[in-house]
Parts: C-alpha cells; sequence; structure tokens
C-alpha cells in the first residue's frame, strides 16, 4: 500500500529559502506550505478586501472549484483532484476569522485549481484541508519563493515525447508597475510543453539525455513522423496562473484582459492548452486605481510580458534533468 495521508504522520513546512520575488502589493498576502514527506504544496494567496474575479479554462483536463465573480483567496495545490482540500482549508480559515458567522454577506469565498503532481513518486500524499490552513496562516504579503516550492513542488516540463524527457518545472511570478498601475503574476507551470525564452530557444524541457541537447520540438515530431515512431502522452498536465492588477475594471474587461494574457502565454509553453492540459488562469482586480490613460488592450500587453517572466522564473532555479521522474 503506497503512503497517504491516512498512515503517515505529515508535518506542514512554511518557511523555505532559495529564490524569491520581492514585490509591492499590499492588497495580497501569499501563503506557501508543503508535505516533504510527498514531497508536494499548495500556494494561498490571501486577498482581505475581496476581490472580483474572472476565470479562463483551457485545455483537455482541467479541476478547478470557485468560479464566483468574487473572491478572497486563489488556491493551486499539487495533488490532483483530491489537492482540491486545500480549498475548503482556506474557506475554513476564512470562517474562523470571520467569527463562524453564516451571514449570506459573510460567507467564506475561496477559489482554487490543481495539478498532477504524482508522477514519479512513490507515495499518494496529497495537500489536503490541514496544508490550506497552514499556507494560509503563514501567508505575508510582498514575497513569493520561485522554482520548486508551493504548488510546484513536484511538477515537470517538455513531457510532449513522454516522462524521459521532462525536466523540473516549478512556481514562477513577476511584478511591473507603470505609473500607480501594478500588474503581478504567479504561475506553477506543469506543462506538457516546453519553456521558450524570447528567442525561440527551448530552455526547459524536451531534454535528451543521450546527446544533452533540447532539440526543437518540429524537427522531432518530423523525424518521428517520417519513421513512424510514436510515443505515449503523458497525461496530468497543468499550467495554473494568478493575473492580479489594482486597475479598476469591469467584469467584462477583466475577463477579457485574463483572455488575452492566457492565450499570449502559449508564446512560452509550446504547445500549451492541449487535450492532455488543464491549464486555467484566474483573474482579478484589487480595484483600486483609474485608467491613468493606459488602455485596457495595451495593459494586456503589459500583463501577457509579465506572464511570460513568471513562465521563465518558474524553472530559473528548478534542477538537472530528472530522466522521467516529474
Amino acid at each position: 500500500m503506497l503512503r497517504s495521508n491516512d498512515t503517515t504522520a505529515l508535518v506542514p513546512r512554511v518557511s523555505f529559502d532559495g529564490p524569491t520575488l520581492e514585490f509591492d502589493f499590499p492588497a495580497l498576502g501569499i501563503g506557501v506550505a508543503e508535505y516533504d514527506e510527498g514531497p508536494t504544496g499548495c500556494t494561498v494567496f490571501h486577498f482581505p478586501a475581496g476581490v472580483a474575479l474572472a476565470v479562463d479554462v483551457r485545455g483537455g483536463s482541467p479541476a478547478v472549484v470557485g468560479d464566483y465573480g468574487w473572491t478572497n483567496a486563489v488556491c493551486f495545490a499539487g495533488g490532483s483532484v483530491y489537492g482540491l482540500e486545500v480549498v475548503s482549508g482556506v474557506a475554513a480559515e476564512l470562517f474562523a476569522q470571520r467569527d463562524y458567522s453564516t451571514r449570506w454577506d459573510t460567507l467564506a469565498l475561496a477559489s482554487g485549481a490543481i495539478v498532477y503532481d504524482f508522477g514519479g513518486r512513490d507515495n499518494a500524499i496529497y495537500p489536503d484541508k490541514s496544508l490550506g490552513r497552514a499556507a494560509f496562516q503563514a501567508a505575508q504579503p510582498g514575497r513569493l519563493p520561485l522554482g520548486r516550492r508551493g504548488a510546484g513542488r513536484s511538477v515537470s516540463v517538455g513531457k510532449v515525447f513522454g516522462f524521459e524527457r521532462g525536466e523540473p518545472g516549478g512556481q514562477g511570478a513577476a511584478f511591473r508597475q507603470v505609473g500607480e498601475t501594478k500588474v503581478v503574476v504567479f504561475t506553477v507551470v506543469n506543462a506538457m510543453g516546453t519553456i521558450v525564452d524570447r528567442g525561440g530557444q527551448i530552455v526547459r524541457g524536451h531534454f535528451d539525455r543521450a546527446s544533452g541537447q533540447r532539440q526543437p520540438l518540429a524537427v522531432e515530431l518530423e523525424r518521428r513522423l517520417a519513421q513512424a515512431e510514436t510515443a505515449p502522452r503523458p497525461r496530468g498536465n497543468t499550467t495554473l496562473t494568478l493575473l492580479v492588477t489594482n486597475r479598476k475594471l469591469d467584469a467584462r474587461t477583466l475577463g477579457q484582459l485574463g483572455r488575452q494574457v492566457h492565450a499570449s502565454m502559449a508564446r512560452s509553453i509550446q504547445p500549451f492548452h492541449a487535450i492532455e492540459d488543464g491549464d486555467v488562469l484566474f483573474a482579478v482586480t484589487t480595484d483600486e486605481v483609474g485608467d491613468e490613460g493606459l488602455d485596457v488592450s495595451t495593459l494586456g500587453v503589459l500583463a501577457s510580458e509579465v506572464a511570460w517572466d513568471a513562465v521563465l522564473s518558474s524553472v530559473q532555479d528548478a534542477g538537472e534533468n530528472i530522466g522521467g521522474q516529474p
């Protein structure tokens, strides 16, 4: 029997060393918690005042909850569908904060989505309600651990031609400010696709251990087609993204901004939104500043570049090729 949450004494870890993004966004608190016994983890984004929310779901295998149009927290977790329990833990903490009020206008709203991170692990340990509560309790503003932390603890990328070509993924983030307008993007990259830089080079994934090279996907695909060679498509892939801005936006515009940025991420993850992926982007606004002459389409271009930076940061310290152990 595989070790599981029911058979193992689990201790949440909430303090981490390593690369970190530090940024200025007081309306947002971030908590990260992990079970080293997995390893697996979760990342919780807390908005004490609440935020307007839009959700863009793409790919063929998503698992997402809490598309309310308004939320107090967004949760990312490993553990596949079992990791959705993290959202319940965060909601429970919000409930406690509100003295367990059951009034309609004080209900605790938490949203979230998961990645499949069991591949390559020899256990069934997943981020549960207790881990979600631990992450929420540890939340602080302006800081996110990057790389193989939180929900990105045991993820992988670049598995178009099987797990043996995969390499470690992770969680990333990037921040930019223009005048009073702030944009920050967080992402957990567990994609079937490879990570591509602005020069069009593969920087993570599709790694050939024999040659030590990452050959362009089109070249490898054409070779395999010519030789009628096939490879099993690995399932259990997903990229989770949270776009946060302080720009005042109505519901329609917020949704369109999310779609624009999510579509743009196909430049940095190739392929993206495949049938084997479950990609989800949450877009939220803290609704604090006006347009300042920055139209929404331009804001989308800016946020799209921030998203690309976030994807690249997710693998900046992801470690060496793992030879099929995502």
